[in-house]
């Protein structure tokens, strides 16, 4: 079965600003303890959100606002730091499935396309003009357009990158390695019993 094609992803934005948020703020490490994924959104931003009784700091995500956005912007080199997939994860079960942001992380950049969020990469000049709209209205309505390269927002409309070869995944909805081997499998096995030393004995 096919995967979805992702052109577009449409929600309410989020602004979470800074450089270089490394994947050890996005999900701190003593919370990668888990068997599955499931219920890694809680612990999103986990430090940099809790004080130490797990009452809320000051924080985008606990403004109630920005309930319900699915689209993060950041600054600079967003991800980096170690390679573990935890970071997407969380984000993604949080609920974000688009993400913008000056530069990313290789890394991360490769986890999240694997997930199906697309990274946009636009200038510090245009992000902090939609995060100057979305601190004035919250419900703003933004779009961002994976074949198009543009992310619309209100009336208005930038031009944000999305490497190539994520844009044509996405797009053509081969976004996940496995989910292409799966859906290949009955001609990975015509091949594979064409190979002599894969006859069994």
């Amino acid at each position: 079965m096919a995967l979805e094609k992702i052109t577009k992803i449409t929600g309410q934005g989020i602004s979470v600003p800074g450089d270089e948020i490394d994947t050890d703020r996005i999900i701190p490490a003593r919370f990668m303890k888990c068997v599955t994924f499931d219920g890694l959104g809680e612990y999103l931003f986990y430090d940099v959100r809790k004080n130490e009784d797990g009452s809320d700091k000051e924080h985008p995500l606990n403004d109630k606002r920005f309930e319900g956005a699915t689209i993060l912007f950041s600054g600079v080199n967003f991800g980096c730091g170690s390679s573990r997939e935890h970071a997407p994860q969380a984000l993604y079960r949080y609920g974000f499935r688009g993400i913008v942001a000056e530069s990313f992380a290789e890394i991360f950049f490769g986890n999240c396309t694997t997930l199906g969020i697309p990274c946009f990469c636009a200038t510090k000049e245009d992000i902090q003009t939609i995060a100057d709209r979305i601190e004035a209205d919250p419900g703003l309505e933004i779009t961002l357009d994976v074949e198009n390269e543009r992310i619309h927002f209100g009336d208005e409309s930038v031009t944000a990158v999305v490497r190539e070869t994520a844009r044509k995944a996405l797009s053509e909805g081969r976004w996940d390695p496995i989910g292409d081997l799966q859906e290949a499998k009955s001609a990975i096995e015509a091949v594979a019993a064409k190979l002599p030393y894969m006859a069994q004995s």
